[in-house]
């Protein structure tokens, strides 16, 4: 089992300096909170800025004649195309990142003594989020909409993702700490192919509902892989 965690060093928690820990908690209790600088002066320069910011982008107008048609008739349903192809362009970036992701973990299984056996199962989830990615552009396109452009909350998949490939590809740490993070990842994953099945489904788009089922369950099995993985790696039975 390669370790997730050793004894070393570690000079962060209060009790490595308990004179210092109680000068500062003396400190800490001779400025109340009701002082200037409190933390409600923060949440008011949070709320300031969230009223004067505008959001953090759009969804294009469709740049066909297929697109648009498709928008208006969903219009006079009473339904918001716009949202759907948002949460589409979501998971196409999320998919996306997801094969980066497995690409960088393939990298560090090999590096890893115990890691090389698990490089074929590692493959075979890559290639299906890759599958997963030319499913949603088919999807995209099928709205008249653009698979190239980048949605708001593709713009905000990116930035969620990028915390997991910062720990995946960050050298100092091991196939473990590495499955961790790919496991918050298929978890959030597996929770958002169930929202957006349901979105298709609501938005009068059973057909690509329906053929975004067998993506959930291939998610759900990547959920149960990479938890069953990682449990090898910390040496845990019986989750």
């Amino acid at each position: 089992m390669n370790k997730a965690a050793k004894l070393g060093h570690n000079f962060t928690g209060a009790q490595m300096s308990p004179e210092d820990t109680r000068k500062m908690v003396e400190y800490v209790g001779e400025r109340p909170a009701d002082m200037p600088g409190d933390a409600s002066a923060l949440a008011q320069a949070r709320e300031q800025m969230n009223r004067e910011e505008g959001a953090v982008g759009s969804v294009p107008i469709p740049g066909s004649v297929k697109g648009m048609l498709k928008g208006t008739f969903d219009k006079l349903l009473g339904n918001s195309p716009e949202l759907l192809i948002d949460k589409l362009g979501e998971r196409l970036a999320f998919e996306r990142t997801g094969v980066r992701l497995y690409e960088a973990l393939i990298a560090k299984a090999g590096a890893c003594a115990t890691g090389s056996e698990l490089i074929p199962t590692l493959k075979q989830i890559r290639d299906d989020e890759e599958a997963h990615m030319f499913l949603l552009i088919d999807a995209l396109e099928s709205l008249g909409a653009d698979p190239t452009a980048q949605t708001p909350c593709a713009d905000l998949a990116g930035v969620v993702g990028s915390g997991a490939l910062k720990v995946i590809t960050d050298p100092r740490t091991n196939l473990a700490q590495a499955l961790n993070a790919m496991l918050t990842v298929e978890l959030t994953d597996n929770a958002a192919w169930e929202m957006l099945i349901k979105l298709t489904d609501d938005g009068g788009h059973a057909s690509i509902g329906s053929s975004f089922t067998h993506a959930l369950t291939e998610e759900q099995r990547h959920v149960n892989t990479i938890r069953s993985l990682l449990a090898r790696e910390l040496g845990v039975s019986g989750i």
